[in-house]
């Protein structure tokens, strides 16, 4: 196995650093230099910081957010929202950003993916999936990817789309469960499970941190790769270090 990665995410909107439950109601939680500075010196594997308001708002990611973070971060720095093309991700990739994710773009144009891939190599392409549960009779898949910060069914079946960007060249998967997001009981295991089985790129499981037990079960249970949180550490309920000493302590490999 694999160094299992501790992966703190800010999800920024007007500059600050939110959090919501299932995408919605959102709440200020801190400053994202403050947090990007603290959760490096705590021990980070990398950081994720996502425009959450990009895409929806039809612009592209604010790049003056991610200069003063990149500034603050000396782990790996990966930036989704609102990278519309490689152009996007070259502004990114010029002023520091290690890797970038891209969510909606990928769905409606998956050839992005292959382009990205080829011109900046794939270590530094990251397609993010974000994913809810149907009802089965609903005529939808029952995995389903959704686009546009969840606000929109996409009509593809997450393990499909998995395998496709995994051909088309993603280096690897940042899966979110909208329908876990935010509510601390816990990683989608079902979906991660079957995202980590389908593919040979890393999956990170994100949405549903609560408890230590649960980072365990991702990584166990559910395949990941890595495991993101947000609530639970921008909120001072578990800290990365705590966090990594649970998992070490359960015989998971994890840089301490």
């Amino acid at each position: 196995m694999q160094t299992i990665k501790v992966i703190p995410c800010l999800d920024i909107k007007d500059g600050r650093v939110v959090k919501g439950v299932r995408f919605v109601d959102l709440v200020d939680a801190r400053d994202p230099v403050e947090a990007a500075a603290a959760y490096c010196r705590e021990g980070a594997d990398e950081l994720a910081f996502l425009d959450i308001a990009a895409t929806v708002e039809g612009r592209g990611t604010r790049l003056a957010w991610v200069k003063k973070v990149r500034k603050a971060a000396t782990v790996p720095f990966t930036v989704g929202g609102g990278i519309r093309d490689t152009a996007d991700m070259k502004a990114l990739f010029d002023i520091g950003v290690d890797k970038v994710s891209i969510n909606t773009a990928a769905v409606l144009n998956p050839d992005l993916i292959k382009e990205a891939s080829r011109k900046f190599g794939k270590d530094r392409v990251v397609v993010a999936i974000d994913g809810k549960k149907n009802r089965s009779g609903s005529k939808r898949p029952r995995l389903e990817v959704i686009i546009k910060g969840g606000m929109e069914g996409a009509n593809l079946d997450i393990v499909e789309w998995a395998r496709k960007v995994e051909k088309l060249g993603a280096g690897e998967i940042l899966l979110t469960s909208k329908d876990a997001d935010g509510t601390k009981k816990g990683y989608d295991l079902e979906m991660t499970r079957a995202v980590a089985e389908a593919v040979g790129i890393p999956v990170t499981a994100s949405g549903g941190a609560g408890k230590l037990e649960h980072l365990y079960e991702a990584v166990v249970k559910g395949k990941a790769s890595a495991v993101l949180c947000a609530s639970v550490f921008h909120f001072g309920e578990i800290s990365i270090p705590q966090a990594k000493r649970y998992l070490a302590d359960k015989g998971l490999p994890v840089r301490l």
